[in-house]
């Protein structure tokens, strides 16, 4: 079993910056995949960034890429989201979600744990 739980959002200025944490807990040794996502109103599901557990493959949704970096440290079960140059378009609940393989990938559908989502809200 695993276990997924969003933390960091909050209110920021179009052009700030904020990080975002998804802590995996239970049977981590499972996890091939820890991916985000976000839903804003009348808006379709956006894929925004993945990671593998190892930290060596990554990807970004065309949307943030070059803004937004995704990490996860050894030894830590936690991945970031570091959000830069913010956009009021990017106001969104942010969900994240972990896959259990049984290899990295990068589609919504193969992740089958996913945490309760945290708000994020850029104004300007």
């Amino acid at each position: 079993q695993v276990q997924v739980v969003e933390s960091g959002g909050g209110l920021v200025q179009a052009g700030g910056s904020l990080r975002i944490s998804c802590a995996a807990s239970g049977d981590t040794s499972n996890i091939y995949t820890i991916g985000w996502v976000r839903q804003a109103p009348g808006k379709e599901r956006e894929f925004i960034a993945s990671i593998s557990w190892s930290a060596t493959r990554r990807d970004y949704g065309e949307s943030v890429k070059g803004r937004f970096t995704i990490n996860r440290h050894n030894d830590e079960p936690t991945v970031y989201l570091q959000m830069n140059s913010l956009e009021p378009e990017d106001t969104a609940v942010y969900y994240c979600a972990a896959g259990t393989g049984p290899y990295y990938s990068a589609r919504t559908s193969d992740w089958g744990y996913w945490g309760q989502g945290t708000q994020v809200t850029v104004y300007s």
